[in-house]
């Protein structure tokens, strides 16, 4: 054998062995996790509860960092352009990587492209909130209400959005016009529907349910398509007559090209959080249903159906960034 080829079969496991190694020694300082919303809303309460608990199995601190505006996709952008190291993460959704692929004309990611995949960490269902002061004491009432006046004013998280989707889809069901008041994420959101500035909002049960509970908010409905453990009281859409059933869903993903070695210990990072007791209590405090089993392959095929779900919904209500 020549001698090149010779050195270059000696180093060949050296090349095998180095992002293994490197994987081994990750993470070696604090990792960033982007959440593409502004604090406050469900996506930022379900990435600092994750950050918390991987950060505990992977030894160093996850730090939470918001980077909201453009339906999600200058956080998601960040996130895509960063170092494939591990060091930079992003808690993807169904408005990043799923409603906003389809809605703007160009984004500076391709969805499935530009990321590593790595886990979904939840799903939520959304639930319809009124201000205290609003007429309608229950939703049969605020359907009746909304059908006689022919249209609803709907407080959104951003155009896009789940919350945006899934009022349009209410509306649609009801047959009456949505006008969406877009906010840069679902935390002013809801402070201007609890203040009564705009009356109603569809928001996941995480960022919404504290005010449910606490008497700030009024709960009209939830958009499963059972009622949720958490607020058994409250009917379903579909028990109202409006055939909606939605959820959002939240995960974690990274650039595209994270050494295979980092996904790996990353994924089990998140499983071993996620199995714990006192985190499937949590998630069934949150969202009335403990967190769901994943893996990069099942999460990557999720995220690519996800894609495929939203462009026609988007295309049938004649989105547009606004």
């Amino acid at each position: 054998m020549p001698a090149l080829t010779r050195r270059a079969a000696l180093a060949a496991p050296l090349l095998f062995a180095a992002p293994a190694a490197r994987a081994q020694t990750w993470p070696t300082r604090p990792i960033r996790l982007i959440v593409p919303f502004a604090p406050g809303g469900t996506t930022d309460v379900m990435a600092r509860l994750v950050a918390e608990r991987i950060g505990a199995q992977l030894g160093q601190p996850v730090v939470v960092e918001n980077r909201a505006g453009a339906g999600a996709t200058i956080g998601a952008a960040a996130a895509a352009q960063a170092a494939p190291d591990g060091q930079v993460l992003l808690m993807s959704n169904s408005t990043s990587h799923g409603v906003s692929p389809a809605l703007y004309p160009t984004i500076p990611y391709d969805a499935m492209r530009d990321f590593t995949h790595v886990a979904l960490v939840a799903t939520s269902p959304s639930v319809l909130v009124v201000n205290p002061g609003h007429r309608a004491r229950d939703l049969a009432q605020f359907i009746a209400m909304a059908r006689e006046a022919g249209e609803i004013d709907f407080a959104v998280a951003g155009i896009g959005t789940s919350s945006h989707l899934a009022g349009i889809r209410l509306g649609t069901a009801l047959g009456v016009k949505v006008n969406a008041v877009p906010y840069r994420g679902a935390g002013p959101a809801l402070t201007d529907t609890i203040a009564g500035v705009v009356p109603a909002m569809l928001d996941s049960l995480p960022s919404a349910g504290p005010h449910i509970r606490s008497g700030a908010l009024r709960g009209m409905a939830v958009s499963s398509a059972a009622r949720s453990a958490r607020f058994p009281d409250l009917p379903t859409l579909r028990e109202g007559g409006a055939d909606v059933v939605s959820a959002a869903w939240f995960g974690l993903s990274g650039p595209a090209g994270l050494p295979p070695a980092i996904v790996a210990r990353l994924a089990e990072a998140v499983r071993v959080a996620l199995a714990d007791p006192g985190t499937i209590a949590r998630f069934e405090d949150l969202l009335g249903a403990p967190p769901p089993e994943s893996t990069p392959d099942s999460f990557t095929r999720f995220v690519q159906a996800e894609l495929a779900t939203f462009a026609p919904i988007v295309r049938a209500a004649g989105l547009t960034p606004g």
